[in-house]
């Protein structure tokens, strides 16, 4: 009992470790106006991580919500590198438009393109992009996985939002679909042989892997 508190206590320390700012707060704000959850700071800040570790210049995020991970990603990433941003949610897109402006991003380090991730994917050009970030409907996630794996160059990350899903993932007595998805993803993802991955327990689980 006493390792699980312990353990509790560290994982709490953990995500509190990033401070987040003004801009990214007020971002939080508008997207619990919203209802959509963005991705918690310390999936943020590993984020953001990941893109200044790959140099990133050129990623893809699929669900822009109010702009918070799209935050986190710009301030990783190159100077100059663009991030393309896909979500079914114009007022959404709006809002994140809005941080970004706050935040003092050009218009040029950003693209968003609203409508169904499944079918703006395809038309984006293979082996381009250096870090592709999801974050949208679960159920579709098997989806936006091959279109990852077909987007990124070698070397390149694609990474998963909320990988454990509430504890769900581990526990098997539960199937509901969001569930089932998720936990099938992460063993197609272990099992790729194209892929180095890691599943992190931050916030609900990112779900990360290079492209050999």
């Amino acid at each position: 009992m006493a390792d699980a508190m312990l353990n509790g206590a560290s994982l709490a320390y953990a995500e509190s470790f990033a401070i987040e700012d003004d801009v990214t707060a007020r971002a939080r704000g508008r997207a619990a106006e919203f209802g959509c959850t963005p991705i918690g700071p310390a999936g943020g800040a590993t984020l953001r991580l990941l893109a200044a570790a790959t140099a990133a210049r050129t990623v893809v995020e699929v669900g822009t919500g109010a702009g918070v991970s799209g935050l986190y990603l710009l301030g990783g990433m190159a100077p100059g590198g663009v991030l393309t941003t896909i979500d079914v949610e114009g007022e959404h897109q709006r809002a994140a438009k809005e941080a970004f402006g706050e935040a003092g991003i050009g218009a040029s380090r950003y693209r968003l393109i609203n409508g169904s991730a499944a079918e703006v994917l395809p038309r984006l050009r293979d082996a381009a992009y250096d870090l592709v970030f999801v974050d949208a409907d679960k159920t579709a996630y098997a989806v936006y996985y091959e279109q990852a794996l077909r987007l990124l160059r070698p070397g390149g990350i694609v990474a998963f939002d909320n990988a454990l899903w509430h504890d769900r993932v581990a526990d098997p007595s539960q199937r509901d679909p969001d569930t089932t998805v998720l936990r099938e993803l992460g063993r197609t993802v272990r099992d790729d042989e194209r892929l180095i991955p890691a599943l992190l327990p931050v916030g609900d689980g990112l779900l990360v892997a290079a492209r050999r």
